[in-house]
């Protein structure tokens, strides 16, 4: 049995989720991303039947159950590297008590949601809304809904919470701070796949007191019988509120004392079965803060793409995580949003062009407006309205050979008719990162499916503000990595 280690003791911690390696030479071809090349590919192919396919998820057989055990860890022998598996939720055993909704109907509710969230950041980070973070519990509202039959929160991993740990199902979310779970007693609580986490039956659950120096790191913070509560809202309406503890995290045989995680007794939940949130955050409250100089704050992670069923992403903690012959660009801190992580960008391209727009529409000013952030928990990517639409009409005039709807989709205004193709071929998507990398997407990040029937979108939208968001499509299927320590993120070569 190995033994625990706090943040404190602890000198190294990796967790690193499986992610399949093999791809065909075709795959290959169509979905890798390349990064800071002297010379980079004007066109790239997709698809359009096999994307199509990936669009009718197979529904979990009757056999499958809350108590199918996927497994949580494997340790190294001697090391403190952990092994685990990050899901989309599409891929986890609980989608079987999900209402049997085609593939449009999960894509419309995703946008919206989508828009929602983006509203709620863009709100945040203005100074016209500064206060946006701070809210009274009454205003949060009381009706509770099913996350079950919502479905946001798409990428999960699995951490045993307590002692002895019981195992939960966690949303992961680089834009939030606080690590926290339903917990018993529930007075209103959203359903969730595992049993509601039971602090009576943890020996290593602590409250936190009203005076303790963690009460103090909180944004929204109350007392209640001395003990400290926490409130924290997300930009698609769910909350989570309750008192914060002390309590022991293990992934796989390594287990981590002394964390600070919220105790949710009133929950919002659209969070798809997930017992809680683990928040990755820049914030000092997030794992990644917690875990301090231990690692550095540097961490990388992989999200694993749209249809890929049975597969799984990967997340790592430390500087022994960073990828050999990444892209690196610059990490900026805004002092007004310390839990975002936001990046240099210069400008977009298209195929063998790179899009006339000034530098200055993608700079994060002295007083903390516009930028371009990184974040898990947004899903589209949104640029500021004279990018977007310069971006969009290049796109436009170099995919004229393609037969496009006369009307948008969803959040999406460029849509295209490709249930005729087996293949087609489309002009590349760069990001021009300060400094001089450049990112060129995969072809299905950029253009995908929003039906079951060959309806394919511009995954690209505008921005009501100066602000740009990267959201997770941008992301799938490229290694990603944070190095806050040396203020840097990399974008890995190749597929992960």
């Amino acid at each position: 049995m190995t033994s625990p280690l706090t943040f404190f003791q602890l000198p190294f911690l990796m967790v690193f989720f499986l992610f399949p390696l093999l791809i065909s030479p075709a795959a290959a071809a169509a979905t890798a991303a390349t990064v800071a090349p002297k010379r980079h590919p004007h066109f790239q192919h997709i698809n359009v039947t096999e994307t199509i396919a990936s669009t009718r998820i197979q529904q979990p057989s009757q056999t499958t159950s809350q108590e199918t055990k996927i497994p949580t860890a494997a340790a190294n022998s001697g090391q403190d590297k952990i092994k685990l598996n990050l899901l989309h939720r599409e891929t986890t055993p609980f989608l079987q008590f999900q209402p049997s909704h085609d593939y449009r109907h999960r894509f419309s509710a995703r946008m919206h949601r989508d828009a929602t969230t983006v509203a709620y950041l863009t709100r945040r980070l203005n100074h016209s809304d500064r206060m946006a973070a701070k809210y009274e519990v009454e205003d949060l509202g009381a009706d509770v809904v099913s996350g079950m039959e919502q479905g946001s929160g798409e990428y999960f991993v699995r951490i045993g919470v307590g002692s002895p740990p019981k195992d939960q199902y966690m949303v992961i979310d680089s834009g939030s701070d606080i690590v926290w779970v339903q917990c018993q007693p529930c007075r209103l609580c959203y359903r969730q796949s595992d049993p509601v986490f039971d602090p009576a039956s943890s020996a290593s659950f602590a409250g936190v007191s009203c005076s303790s120096t963690v009460c103090d790191r909180l944004q929204n913070t109350g007392c209640h019988s001395g003990r400290c509560r926490y409130e924290v809202q997300y930009g698609d309406g769910s909350y989570t509120k309750g008192t914060l503890a002390i309590e022991t995290l293990t992934f796989g045989d390594v287990t981590v004392q002394n964390v600070a995680i919220g105790c949710g007794h009133t929950n919002r939940g659209l969070f798809v079965g997930a017992s809680g949130l683990l928040g990755l955050g820049g914030g000092s409250m997030s794992f990644i803060g917690q875990m301090g100089g231990q690692t550095g704050g540097a961490f990388s992670y992989c999200l694993v793409s749209r249809g890929n069923t049975g597969s799984t992403g990967s997340l790592e903690f430390g500087r022994g995580s960073l990828p050999v012959g990444a892209a690196w660009v610059p990490l900026l801190r805004n002092s007004h949003a310390p839990s975002f992580y936001y990046i240099g960008l210069s400008g977009l391209g298209v195929g063998s062009v790179r899009v006339p727009i000034p530098e200055d529409s993608f700079k994060l000013t002295e007083s903390g407006l516009g930028g371009v952030v990184m974040d898990t928990g947004t899903a589209v990517t949104r640029l500021p309205l004279r990018a977007y639409v310069a971006f969009r009409d290049a796109f436009v005039s170099q995919t004229q050979n393609l037969p496009r709807l006369s009307s948008g989709v969803s959040i999406f205004d460029t849509c295209y008719d490709l249930k005729e193709f087996v293949t087609v071929r489309v002009p590349t998507v760069s990001f021009y990162f300060t400094g001089g990398a450049i990112l060129t997407l995969p072809a299905r990040n950029f253009l995908i499916p929003v039906d079951g029937w060959g309806t394919f979108c511009f995954a690209f939208a505008p921005s009501s503000s100066e602000l740009s968001i990267i959201g997770n499509i941008q992301q799938e299927g490229i290694q990603i990595s944070v190095d806050g320590a040396n203020g840097f993120v990399g974008f890995g070569p190749n597929v992960c």
